[in-house]
């Protein structure tokens, strides 16, 4: 009888091995799932928020015009109440009038071509990259400038400027988009925490951040074919943070490479001021 209460203690731990096995993978099954819609959700968030900040920068600009326009009406109005009484003359308040709002319309254009490439560029970039990529590359588009974010343990070797070889496939996809958008010059710029570093050869975080920067403009130049005349590299060291240094998590963020993508000035500067022939 002894024996028979030893087997069924036997079958019972067994039976209820495997329900705790089973319960084990399930529950990593569903934690799985979680992070997955967590990091989709990010995903989307981060993409409302880039079109959200597009829309408040058009509303800004057309508030401005109406405002001008207010402005120039409101003259307009006051030079006709008082014509009788000075010598104005009212067809040329008119014609600059027109030219102002057609030279306002103008710019709207020109905004609204910068902010649609822009969004096809972030677009193009985000596609080709992987799930697993996105989890270390950050892409946004801010007051109509596209910047793409790299974490450093993914881009260099750990306490070292040299790139590691993970980060090749990341740099040449970004490199394919850079040399796509040939209108568009690239600023690298280099970022680390307020740990105080101390290597040889590297003095402080401001040789660090700037080095790591060069590490990356050169990798573009060498390994991916982009043009260097387009290419700016720079470090701010420590301090351009985006969170605080008081807590690991912190740290990290701060430790990043940011490839920031531009239209070149002088071309763009240009376009604004090519003023449209009168209608």
């Amino acid at each position: 009888m002894m024996m028979a209460v030893a087997c069924g203690l036997i079958l019972s731990s067994c039976a209820s091995k495997k329900d705790l096995e089973n319960c084990q993978t399930e529950n990593k099954s569903l934690t799985e799932s979680l992070q997955a819609a967590k990091e989709d959700l990010a995903a989307k968030n981060a993409r409302i928020s880039a079109l959200e900040e597009q829309q408040r920068g058009m509303q800004q600009l057309l508030k401005n015009s109406e405002d001008k326009y207010a402005k120039m009406q409101e003259a307009l109005d006051k030079s006709l109440t008082n014509a009788s009484q000075n010598n104005i003359s009212i067809e040329k308040l008119v014609d600059q009038i027109n030219e102002s709002n057609q030279y306002i319309r103008h710019l709207v254009e020109v905004k609204s071509k910068s902010d649609s490439l822009n969004m096809v560029l972030t677009n193009n970039l985000t596609r080709s990259l992987s799930k697993e990529e996105l989890k270390e590359v950050d892409v946004q588009v801010l007051k109509g400038v596209v910047y793409i974010s790299l974490a450093d343990n993914m881009l260099y070797k750990s306490g070292s400027y040299e790139i590691n070889a993970r980060a090749a496939e990341t740099l040449s996809k970004i490199a394919k988009i850079i040399k796509d958008y040939k209108d568009y010059d690239v600023l690298i710029e280099g970022n680390t925490d307020n740990v105080p570093i101390s290597k040889p050869n590297i003095r402080n975080n401001w040789d660090l951040s700037t080095l790591r920067a060069s590490s990356v403009v050169q990798a573009l130049q060498n390994d991916y074919g982009v043009d260097p005349k387009r290419l700016t590299a720079g470090g701010r060291g420590e301090y351009n943070p985006i969170a605080p240094n008081t807590t690991e998590a912190g740290k990290q963020r701060n430790r990043r490479t940011q490839i920031i993508i531009t239209p070149k000035l002088d071309e763009f500067m240009d376009l604004i001021g090519q003023a449209p022939d009168n209608e």
